[in-house]
């Protein structure tokens, strides 16, 4: 049974994970769809970093 792992941002809402789970589970279609998990991992935009900076930090910047 696949399990599919997924580290998001936290501020997702439970509609928008949904459809993603719904999505990357058609995308493995080969197997019934009970059989395929998809696990969210909330993670803070404080803690996940891109090119050095923290999302967090280059959200404010896109907002300027």
């Amino acid at each position: 049974m696949p399990c599919v792992s997924i580290r998001i941002l936290e501020a997702h809402s439970q509609a928008r994970k949904e459809e993603i789970a719904d999505r990357v589970t058609a995308a493995v279609a080969q197997l019934p769809r009970d059989a395929v998990w998809v696990v969210f991992e909330g993670v803070a935009a404080e803690d996940w970093y891109a090119g050095g900076l923290a999302v967090s930090e280059l959200k404010q910047q896109a907002r300027s």
